[in-house]
């Protein structure tokens, strides 16, 4: 009996290291995410006691993690905005946004070539490949590749596979 305990016990202990892994950021900040959730509640500290300072509903919105507590993260959005998400409400999926007063054109491939579509400023698309100052953004099944200097989610001279 008291064999059958210590292995429960033993996988109890696995288990909660387990569960403490998978808090752990896995990059150091600062690096670029997105909101997972329809609804999330941006707080002002790390933790659900600490008061909630906006509520966003922009799924895929693209945010900048600064720091990070236990399974808490620190995020900047497009504006400046700061403050405290539970982990679970960033994901590691890279969006951007588009910056500026006009339309930023998508092509057919880097570098320019064929125009596809347009997108207007506040457009969140996923982004899944960057090198060389342009990045191939998908705006819900609609993708190009676009200069990446207006673009906020991804640094000028940054690389994704």
């Amino acid at each position: 009996m008291n064999r059958r305990i210590s292995v429960v016990g033993a996988l109890a202990a696995l288990c909660l290291v387990d569960g403490a892994q998978a808090a752990e950021p896995k990059q150091k900040p600062p690096y670029y995410a997105s909101i997972a959730p329809a609804r999330a509640r941006m707080r002002s500290g790390p933790g659900r006691t600490y008061p909630a300072t906006w509520l966003y509903v922009r799924r895929d919105l693209p945010v900048r993690v600064i720091d990070t507590f236990k399974e808490w993260r620190k995020v900047e959005d497009p504006s400046g905005t700061q403050g405290w998400f539970l982990g679970n409400m960033v994901s590691s999926t890279r969006t951007a946004i588009v910056e500026g007063g006009q339309p930023i054109e998508m092509h057919e491939r880097r570098g320019g070539g064929k125009l596809l579509w347009r997108a207007a400023p506040g457009v969140v698309g996923r982004l899944s490949q960057c090198g060389s100052g342009w990045c191939r953004f998908d705006v819900h099944g609609q993708a190009g590749w676009v200069e990446n200097t207006r673009l906020w989610g991804v640094e000028p001279d940054e690389a994704l596979p």
